[in-house]
């Protein structure tokens, strides 16, 4: 039997301002280890609304959410900021790299945020990472040096740094050219599939979500249709 890392349970939430509207209408699912799942939808049909309340940084909803066979609904902010840093990594579709550090600085600083591990065994865990992700050359080059393509996959390797069970992406080649887009599937289909780790991604591509594991539509806030690729 597949193992569940992330399940929903009726989630709902509102919008209030201007007006009451409601962005997730009872929105329920599991998602497995090790599989590369992509959402989509056109624009206002809350996908990116229900990332942000799967990755913990929006609790004002209703409904239940488990990660890794923990209820997290209701958790304190500082738990929740324990569980991100610990099992969840982030990748949008602007890089957020820190434009006057290197990029084996960027990468880094999760992992010397969790304090895990010592400074040198980042710097070699950031190594490897980057050379998972064909950036190893550009290592000590400062991230604003680096063309689109090789920022977002710095941005990968910094997600990647804690080893965390599951990545979130919003739109993560919204800003890549057609092989740039080639290239970081088949990073993320290597994540999932050699490295067993998870990935929920955001994606208005349907070329890109079509060649995910599966994929969730949402229309109005609803589960529409579910498509295994």
């Amino acid at each position: 039997m597949k193992e569940i890392v992330l399940k929903t349970k009726n989630i709902s939430k509102y919008f209030y301002d201007p007006v009451q509207f409601q962005v997730l209408n009872d929105i329920s699912f599991n998602v497995y280890k090790g599989e590369f799942l992509t959402l989509v939808g056109k624009s206002g049909s809350g996908k990116s609304t229900l990332l942000y309340c799967l990755s913990t940084m929006d609790t004002d909803y209703t409904g239940e959410l488990d990660i890794l066979g923990d209820k997290i609904t209701g958790q304190k902010p500082n738990e929740l900021a324990d569980i991100r840093n610990k099992s969840i990594g982030f990748i949008f579709q602007f890089h957020y790299l820190l434009p006057e550090f290197s990029s084996l600085k960027n990468v880094m600083l999760p992992a010397l945020k969790l304090g895990k591990y010592s400074p040198k065994e980042i710097e070699e865990r950031a190594y490897h990472k980057l050379e998972i992700l064909g950036v190893e050359d550009q290592a000590l080059k400062p991230a604003n040096k680096l063309s689109g393509g090789q920022q977002q996959r710095v941005s990968i390797a910094r997600s990647l740094i804690n080893d965390p069970d599951i990545i979130m992406c919003d739109e993560p080649t919204g800003n890549l050219d057609s092989r740039n887009t080639q290239i970081v599937f088949e990073i993320f289909q290597k994540i999932t599939h050699d490295f067993g780790q998870t990935i929920i991604a955001v994606t208005h591509d349907l070329d890109f979500a079509n060649k995910s594991d599966r994929t969730i539509e949402l229309a109005d806030g609803k589960i529409v249709a579910t498509h295994l690729n």
